[in-house]
């Protein structure tokens, strides 16, 4: 019985040793949502703008899976596959993004409406979409929220349209 008892504990031991190994290694792998690599086609960090002037940042897959997992939250009740509820007729498009006043198309700008919205033409402060203090989403959060959104904007299929083929 007490050898029984130490191969028991040895075998603990050994199972507890690789539960560590995985739970270590699993924010590796976990962290990318599979929506990211499939329609967003990213596993190697891509360029995005981050200004009019064309500067670009590097956004890894894990940024854009953070930024669409705090869309999934904060986002998707008015704005489901990039189609805005609350005013059908601007959606997050990148042609729609682009169109704004001042544009946000680029990182920087979208971030800076989310910071403080303002109506499609820029002319006033709007209360469809809901200001994002740095209090409730860091820089780099909302950062990533906006590159989520512009690399969808960019090539998920029919994103802003009636046809975007969600998950």
């Amino acid at each position: 019985m007490k050898q029984l008892s130490l191969w028991f504990r040895l075998l603990l031991s050994i199972c507890v040793f690789w539960l560590q190994i995985a739970i270590a290694s699993e924010p590796v792998w976990a962290a990318i949502d599979p929506y990211v690599t499939r329609y967003l086609k990213v596993t190697d960090p891509i360029p995005l703008e981050v200004n009019e002037q064309q500067q670009t940042r590097l956004f890894s897959a894990e940024e854009l899976s953070d930024g669409k997992r705090l869309f999934l939250r904060n986002c998707i009740n008015c704005h489901v596959g990039g189609t805005t509820i609350p005013n059908p007729i601007v959606s997050l498009s990148l042609d729609a993004l682009h169109g704004a006043t001042p544009r946000r198309d680029t990182i920087n700008g979208l971030v800076t409406y989310l910071r403080r919205p303002m109506t499609y033409d820029g002319t006033e402060e709007t209360i469809w979409c809901r200001e994002v203090p740095e209090s409730w989403l860091s820089q780099q959060q909302i950062e990533n929220l906006a590159g989520f959104i512009l690399r969808a904007a960019q090539v998920a299929p029919g994103w802003g349209t009636e046809t975007f083929q969600g998950e």
